[in-house]
């Protein structure tokens, strides 16, 4: 197959008309030059031209010989056609034969290496026709754009176009980038497929015109789920060849790369940068491109030319080493051409190393060894320096702290034994040795004298005082209670003698016993006071104190009134012997109340700080029964607690993991065995939050709410209709609970401080 290399760019030429034609002419002639080294048999004698009617021009070209078959491609920008003849010697006077004619600028004819190649400036996009006649070739320009090729005798026609039906589709994958990109990948039995990419409207048509399509890849591919711009896939088969149609949605951008046996199509939203070419789907992260795009076409063209075109357009000097050779077949639409080289690269096994607008391009393998061996210099040229010695004093840092981050796995022994080799791994190099003084906050480095400047400027970095944060929280309890008693009492009471009439049985027997007990006083003191009258005691006795019947449970023995708070009305009958009572009793109470804690603390830059303030409660608990018990004293904490540790990010905000407590005492729960322990009441918030500086934020919040309803009667009387409201009580309670942890942070900056 002959050679056919297409370049153009997605970017509007800058360059004169004459300077694309020569670039042209040299790159043609080298491209000829290094693909077709061989002998000539034929020479050119001579080119002239024809113009025709409607913009037509024939170029004829004269041979000594009858031609035979020769090799043309085209490009779009700059705009021409090119000619190869192989085993041709040029005999053309002119090296540049000016048209000026129709489609048509000039015409350039090179010889290298026993061929000879014919470059045809065009003024525009031009499709033409070959034709050979003995030792004639014409070329036939045509005045419409299309670049169309025809073949007329023995002339050979654009390779682009041979139909090879070996070449089969393998496989239609489809996979999604990390940028949101979709990428249809077409994958061939051999090399040599031809894709061609266009677009109409939002589907893309990739057209293989010289590859089938077997039955089993015949099948519709659904690929909304992968979320990028690609909806649908339909390979199908058509005239001979294959078509895939790719339907995407939004605004999109393609590129499309082949090497080899596989075709990649790139479908990215417009506006991200497509990721890198060739890149594995599982890559964390892709490269990104900023290069001009630009359109190669390549077939089995050697890579030190490829090279220098791509030099050419990003104008940068790419030096190739003696060992890069070999040839390359690549087809990239669309792409930036820093994504070109590094497709070509890989393609090849190269890698490159750039300095300035220098990029050396050299097999891998020949690189590492150059890093290599230059490492090795390097480490030799250092380990031969004299060390220094320096003390460097520490202001804000801990100094144990930076040695540790200085020395932490700095040497590492490869091999064992005394042929071990010591590697640099960390800041110091493989003598280095550092070491610390507490006391006045001192590092003692000893190196060499680029390595101790290395560690002084980082240590200027790390030792610098960072900003400090206010934190300031407020813990809100609301409360807020409501009661209300409404009820009744009845009582009676009564003595006569011995009997008592009374609430209860128990006041009953109170009243019997305090009569027994003052007529006991009495008959006491008339004894003693008739043995003072007879003579027989000589002091006269005192009259005892006599206590006084109690009736205090009279009214509430069935009808359970109210609380003894509650504002009452009291009405009694008093007879002779019996007392009647009736009491009214109301209740109503209301409660609120607040309980604010302000904590605060100042901290350092991610440095955790408490605050606490409580107190302790001592309990004891017994172990053992009898003699052998022993008891034990505890102490459990209730307090008001925050814990604290912000972190001040890059735009001024602060992140904070704080938790917030606050304990109280609600009683104490005693135990079998003796003791008790107490009973605590607790509120703790635990949470990590991002907040402006200087802004509130409620950080956490507990509602509580109780309501409850109570009614109290005299079996049967209660039930009475009407009356029976005398003999019930009626309570409703209701309780409201509500905590509220407000959390606000202040950045308090320090001169020279660093995050």
């Amino acid at each position: 197959m002959g050679t056919r290399m297409i370049i153009s760019t997605t970017e509007g030429a800058q360059m004169s008309t004459k300077k694309l034609a020569a670039r042209a002419a040299v790159t043609a002639c080298l491209l000829w030059a290094a693909a077709f080294p061989a002998l000539a048999a034929n020479t050119l004698k001579d080119v002239r031209y024809a113009a025709g009617t409607g913009g037509k021009v024939d170029i004829t070209f004269e041979f000594e010989q009858p031609v035979g078959a020769v090799n043309a491609f085209t490009t779009d920008v700059p705009p021409r056609i090119a000619i190869d003849f192989p085993e041709t010697e040029n005999g053309f006077d002119a090296r540049r034969l000016a048209v000026g004619s129709g489609a048509a600028s000039a015409v350039s004819v090179v010889e290298a290496g026993g061929r000879t190649r014919a470059v045809v400036d065009l003024f525009r996009n031009a499709g033409y026709t070959t034709r050979s006649n003995g030792n004639l070739l014409v070329l036939s320009l045509e005045p419409g754009a299309a670049a169309a090729v025809a073949s007329a005798g023995v002339a050979s026609p654009d390779p682009a176009k041979r139909i090879d039906s070996g070449i089969r589709v393998s496989a239609v994958d489809f996979r999604r980038g990390d940028d949101g990109s979709g990428r249809v990948i077409l994958r061939f039995n051999e090399e040599g497929a031809q894709a061609n990419l266009r677009r109409e409207g939002d589907r893309l048509f990739v057209d293989i015109e010289n590859a089938q399509l077997p039955a089993d890849q015949q099948r519709r591919l659904d690929v909304t789920d992968f979320a990028t711009p690609v909806t649908r896939l339909e390979p199908s088969s058509k005239n001979g060849g294959t078509q895939l149609v790719v339907s995407t949605e939004g605004l999109i951008e393609t590129s499309a790369y082949q090497t080899g046996n596989e075709y990649v199509l790139e479908v990215t939203p417009k506006g991200i940068a497509p990721a890198a070419v060739g890149q594995a789907s599982g890559a964390t992260q892709a490269q990104r491109y900023t290069g001009k795009p630009v359109t190669f076409n390549f077939q089995d063209v050697p890579v030190r030319t490829i090279l220098q075109l791509v030099a050419e357009e990003s104008g940068l000097n790419i030096v190739a080493a003696d060992t890069v050779q070999g040839n390359l077949t690549l087809r990239l639409i669309n792409v930036p051409w820093d994504q070109a080289l590094d497709v070509v690269l890989r393609a090849k096994s190269l890698d490159q190393r750039r300095d300035g607008n220098v990029v050396w391009v050299a097999p891998q393998a020949e690189i590492a060894a150059f890093e290599q061996a230059r490492e090795q210099a390097r480490m030799d040229l250092e380990n031969k320096s004299q060390l220094v010695s320096e003390m460097i004093a520490i202001n804000y840092a801990n100094a144990e702290e930076i040695a540790t981050l200085l020395t932490d796995g700095s040497k590492q022994s490869q091999g064992g034994g005394s042929g071990g080799q010591n590697q640099e791994s960390g800041f110091l190099s493989p003598r280095g040795s550092v070491s610390f003084d507490t006391r006045s906050n001192t590092l003692l480095i000893a190196d060499t004298a680029k390595k101790v400047q290395e560690i002084r400027q980082l240590v200027a970095v790390l030792d610098r005082p960072v900003d400090q944060v206010l934190i300031e929280a407020r813990i809100v309890i609301a409360q807020e209670s409501f009661a209300r008693n409404l009820g009744a009492r009845f009582g009676v009471s009564g003595a006569d003698g011995d009997v008592v009439t009374s609430g209860s049985i128990e006041s009953n027997r109170q009243f019997l016993n305090t009569v027994a007990q003052n007529n006991a006083a009495l008959a006491r003191y008339n004894q003693e006071l008739a043995d003072f009258n007879a003579g027989l005691t000589p002091t006269r006795p005192t009259l005892p104190t006599l206590g006084l019947p109690s009736f205090s449970d009279i009214l509430n023995s069935t009808l359970n009134a109210p609380g003894l708070n509650a504002s009452a009305i009291a009405f009694s009958i008093l007879g002779e012997q019996l007392d009647l009572d009736v009491e009214l009793q109301a209740l109503q109470v209301e409660g609120r109340g607040e309980i604010v804690a302000n904590p605060r603390v100042i901290t350092a830059n991610q440095r955790e700080a408490i605050i606490k303030q409580g107190e302790e409660i001592g309990f004891t608990t017994v172990q053992g029964v009898g003699a052998a018990a022993t008891a034990t004293v505890q102490f459990k904490e209730a307090v008001l607690e925050l814990k604290v540790t912000p972190t001040i990010t890059q735009d001024n905000r602060v992140f904070m993991t704080l938790g917030v407590k606050k304990d109280e005492i609600a009683g104490f729960i005693s135990l079998p065995g003796g003791g008790e322990v107490p009973r605590i009441n607790k509120r703790e918030v635990t949470t990590a939050v991002l907040i402006d500086n200087g802004q509130t934020v409620v950080v956490g919040g507990i509602y509580e709410f109780e309501k409850r309803e109570d009614l109290t009667k005299v079996p049967f009387l209660g039930d009475i209709p009407g009356l029976g409201n005398l003999f019930r009580s009626k309570g409703r309670d209701s309780d409201k609970a509500e905590l509220l942890v407000f959390v606000t942070p202040r950045i308090l900056k320090v001169a020279g401080a660093s995050r």
